[in-house]
């Protein structure tokens, strides 16, 4: 007679059954299927089920205890190569609006089928619907929670510490605790030191930036860059590729220096990159095209012959690929950036580069099926994202979209400084945003992108305030109008957001949760709503790590 007893798995919720013979049955059940499948079992065997003997079972109900699931079994799922993947601000509005933006421009009656048409004019037309990102159909799709110890509206630092270690600390604070003092261990340093796991590290923006930081930095201010580029190197992780080092030099010496001292191979061109392989033991790849705050590009202004951040991934694969095992992790960082700058369309583009990426990895767990998981999650939604605008009511015309051609960081930089050094017309610098976003003073009525007597006048006010010489202080309007941001940029994003359907709450991070998606070994344990301290819990476990 076997004696069984049901746990359950509070990392994952499913029940497993032991017994004497060691028999554990692993499918992911609901209960009360399992539960009368016990009950039969019962009836045969005369076995007790959580205490409970087969005919008191019967006769009331009863709660089948929590236990932790057997390291054995923990063993035996797991996987032996780990991509997480952050988007940074990347909650359910970016990559949504991405992948209707992607359906809106691949359906050729779109606009005829929208609620605005009359019934007889639509002639029939039928929205197709959005085009998923790869990830999207992953098998398993969560939801996490992302409030830190200060704010329902948290900071990338906080929210990738939880993300990195399952705990929870201030905004600005990196692997520390609230008092800055204790340190947090994070899930790169316990695969490094306790499987000998190779690490790689990937950012679209600065490596020691507030993400990448947190899977191997401890520090109580996210803006000690130099402290956090220290650790970088200590680190001893095999492989960081991205964006520049930002106050690369310091008290102990250039940055740059000091990791090549330790034994990286420090890279700054897309040649020398290329050249890297599975022989360069450690190495640090700083992407050749750096644009605003020395981090990568963002995809609406990169050539097509510079490496993307997807390039990066394929090359950290083929320098970490082992026997043992590594963890990758890949931030898209600008992202963010470009929520907190309200430029939609560098919003869609960069998020669509991540998903690029994460192919990169469902490839590559094509050829290892049964040793590979992928994570990609946001740590933060940003700017507060939504798809519908007032001005709009239930329509979207997310193809206006397609006429941007730059972002609004290489408009600044290549365009507006030269208005107002060169203190440009209006009318000249409009015919520059004709071009690089199609908004128009004139045209045809039905052209969408003919802008109107109220836009062209807020348009105006913004361009005589990025020109001004005077040093201005924001009023609140202002501020709500334009942020941190330049003027007439912002509020050309602004309009063209609008025309688009689109639409931005704030220059900063809300509340929203952000989803988990996972594929590959052991990716059910990701499914439901939870807090993002269980990202790191639920793979800690998974893994066998001792925390």
């Amino acid at each position: 007679m076997y004696n069984i007893t049901v746990m359950m798995n509070p990392v994952n919720r499913v029940p497993v059954i032991t017994a004497a013979n060691s028999i554990i049955y692993k499918e992911v059940l609901f209960m009360k299927k399992t539960i009368a499948l016990l009950l039969s079992l019962t009836t045969a065997a005369g076995a007790t089920v959580c205490g409970f003997s087969a005919n008191a079972a019967s006769e009331k109900d009863f709660t089948i205890s929590p236990v932790l699931i057997s390291n054995n079994l923990n063993q035996q799922d797991a996987p032996k190569y780990v991509f997480m993947f952050i988007g940074d601000g990347m909650s359910y509005p970016q990559f949504q609006a991405a992948s209707d933006y992607l359906g809106a421009i691949a359906d050729g009656d779109y606009e005829q089928a929208l609620p605005s048409v009359s019934y007889a004019d639509r002639n029939g037309a039928i929205l197709n619907g959005p085009k998923e990102l790869c990830f999207m159909n992953f098998e398993t799709a969560g939801s996490a929670v992302t409030y830190d110890a200060c704010s329902f509206a948290p900071d990338s630092a906080s929210t990738a510490t939880s993300i990195a270690t399952g705990e929870k600390t201030y905004s600005g604070m990196i692997n520390v605790g609230i008092t800055g003092k204790e340190e947090f261990e994070t899930i790169a340093e316990k695969l490094h030191s306790q499987k000998d796991w190779k690490v790689g590290i990937i950012s679209s923006v600065n490596l020691n930036h507030a993400t990448p930081a947190a899977f191997y930095a401890h520090q109580a201010s996210r803006n000690d860059y130099y402290e956090i580029g220290l650790e970088l190197i200590e680190s001893d992780f095999e492989y960081f590729a991205g964006g520049a080092l930002l106050s690369a030099d310091g008290e102990d010496g250039n940055l740059y220096d000091l990791a090549e001292d330790a034994g990286y191979k420090v890279t700054y061109t897309q040649e020398d990159a290329e050249k890297i392989d599975r022989f360069d033991e450690k190495v640090i790849l700083i992407d050749e095209h750096l644009a605003d705050s020395d981090a990568m590009e963002y995809e609406l202004d990169r050539d097509e012959d510079n490496w993307a951040l997807a390039d990066y991934v394929a090359k950290g694969i083929e320098v970490l690929d082992n026997d043992k095992g590594f963890f990758m992790m890949c931030e898209g960082g600008k992202i963010d950036w470009a929520c907190h700058a309200n430029d939609a369309g560098s919003t869609v583009f960069d998020t669509l580069a991540l998903a690029d990426t994460v192919q990169v990895a469902v490839d590559f767990a094509e050829e290892h099926p049964d040793e590979t998981l992928i994570i990609v999650t946001g740590d933060h939604e940003t700017g507060g994202l939504t798809i519908g605008f007032a001005g709009t009511d239930y329509d979207t015309y997310l193809d206006c979209l397609t006429n941007q051609k730059i972002s609004y960081a290489q408009f600044d930089e290549q365009y507006v400084a030269s208005y107002k050094e060169n203190q440009t017309s209006f009318e000249d610098a409009m015919a520059d945003v004709e071009e690089l976003f199609g908004l128009k003073l004139e045209g045809d009525a039905d052209d969408r992108l003919v802008l109107t007597d109220y836009e062209v006048q807020r348009l105006k006010d913004a361009y005589e305030l990025a020109i001004s010489d005077d040093e201005i202080e924001y009023t609140q309007e202002q501020y709500v109008l334009y942020g941190t941001y330049n003027p007439f940029s912002v509020t050309i994003t602004h309009i063209l957001n609008n025309k688009a359907g689109i639409d931005f709450t704030s220059y900063s991070h809300t509340g929203l949760p952000v989803a988990v998606f996972a594929d590959g070994v052991g990716c059910e344990v990701f499914n439901g709503y939870y807090d993002n301290t269980d990202i790191f819990n639920k793979l800690a476990t998974m893994l066998d790590l001792k925390y």
